[in-house]
């Protein structure tokens, strides 16, 4: 089976339609698949539902589904710094179902492992907890969150060899290997691509099993979302 395509394009070919949920890897801008996340934008596919920690900052990765308005729906633990995305928000433009960092991780490593719900202490007693069910476990109560799994996933690694396994860097890993286990079509995009045997197994952070289509894009522009400076004192 041939995982490897020879752009974004096509490797969503196929994939995409109107009203899918899609899981985007990535953390502000640390290890987001901007390549391919362009490409759904230029595909012109609508109301999506889009499971991602935020939507990156404005003009950049999925700011840019923001701009075109193909977003519906974003299921994130934070806004941020992206003020377009608090303006749709804001304005009911947007839907945002809002989740504590640490349950998102979970609801979405849930869903990869064929979890369908799963109980955490976290949001009890808060908004989180609106219309969910509650339990009490050990005379603590708990509330119920159910676990996420999408049509796609799209995810960014440093590298990866021909299978489709897959090794991310440093922080870019963040969300990335949960959610290649968590769609029913995981596409990645990788910056070094090598023949498959290559890889140290024991490197190996994504089996190739969960990967169905890569691409390579070569390394990119490393992005800074803040940039502090202070004048140098005369010398």
């Amino acid at each position: 089976m041939n995982k490897v395509y020879p752009d974004a394009k096509s490797a969503l070919d196929g994939v995409l339609k109107d009203g899918m949920m899609i899981m985007s890897g990535g953390f502000g801008l640390c290890g987001i698949a901007e390549t391919l996340s362009d490409a759904i934008r230029d595909s012109g596919v609508k109301n999506l539902t889009v499971v991602s920690n935020n939507a990156g900052v404005d003009g950049i990765g999925l700011s840019r589904l923001l701009e075109t308005r193909q977003i519906k729906k974003m299921i994130s633990s934070y806004v941020g710094e992206n003020k377009l995305f608090a303006q749709q928000y804001l304005a009911g433009e947007l839907e945002l179902e809002f989740n504590p960092q640490g349950t998102l991780a979970e609801r979405i490593r849930a869903g990869g492992a064929g979890i369908p719900a799963f109980y955490t202490k976290t949001g009890v007693g808060t908004l989180i907890a609106e219309g969910k069910e509650v339990k009490e476990f050990d005379g603590e109560k708990y509330i119920m969150e159910r676990g996420l799994f999408a049509d796609l996933a799209i995810v960014h690694a440093w590298k990866g060899d021909t299978a489709g396994n897959l090794i991310y860097r440093k922080t870019a890993r963040n969300f990335n290997p949960m959610m290649a286990t968590a769609a029913k079509i995981t596409v990645a995009e990788v910056e070094h691509l090598v023949p498959a045997g290559e890889l140290n197994p024991d490197h190996i952070h994504t089996p190739g099993i969960f990967v169905k289509r890569i691409i390579e894009v070569g390394t990119g522009k490393k992005r800074i979302e803040f940039r502090n400076t202070r004048p140098r004192p005369a010398a």
